[in-house]
C-alpha cells in the first residue's frame, strides 16, 4: 500500500522552527510517521515546490536543519501539475500554493493521501472530490 503524506505551508514552518506554535503537534505528526513505516506500506512524505517557497525553506540554510532530517521529497511543478493547479485556482480561487497541493493530490500515485495543514476546509475544496485525510495542526 502506498501512501502520501502532504505539508502545506503552515506544517512545514511550524516543523522547523522551535518557536513556532505549533512546532510540538508538527514533529508528533512527523514522528508518527516516521514510526509507521513498514515493508507492507510504503510512506512517501512531500511538499510541492512553491509550498517550500512559500514557507521560505532553503535546505542549504542551516536554520532548515531540523526539517531536513525528515525525509521530505520536493514535488516538482511540471507540465501537468501546472494545468491541473491553474484549473483548481480557476475553480476555487485557491492560492497558488493551495491549487498546487491539489493538483499533488489528484495526479498522485499513492492508495491514500494525507495532508497535515492549518486550513482543512481548503486542503477538501483543492481536493476536487479526490479522498483524502486531513489532519489538521
Amino acid at each position: 500500500m502506498k501512501q502520501l503524506i502532504l505539508l502545506d505551508s503552515e506544517a512545514v514552518n511550524a516543523l522547523a522552527h522551535r518557536s513556532h506554535p505549533k512546532h510540538a503537534k508538527a514533529v508528533s505528526q512527523a514522528q508518527l510517521i516516521a514510526t509507521r513505516r513498514t515493508r507492507r506500506h510504503e510512506f512517501n512524505v512531500a511538499v510541492p515546490v512553491s509550498v517550500r517557497v512559500e514557507a521560505g525553506w532553503d535546505r542549504a540554510a542551516s536554520e532548515w536543519t531540523f526539517a531536513n532530517r525528515f525525509r521530505i521529497a520536493d514535488i516538482a511543478l511540471d507540465g501537468a501539475a501546472v494545468d491541473a493547479a491553474a484549473r483548481i485556482r480557476a475553480r476555487t480561487g485557491a492560492s497558488v500554493t493551495d491549487a498546487h497541493l491539489g493538483a499533488a493530490i489528484q495526479l498522485a500515485a499513492a492508495d491514500h493521501v494525507t495532508v497535515i495543514t492549518s486550513d482543512p476546509g481548503d486542503m477538501r475544496a483543492v481536493a476536487s472530490g479526490t479522498r483524502i485525510v486531513v489532519i489538521p495542526i
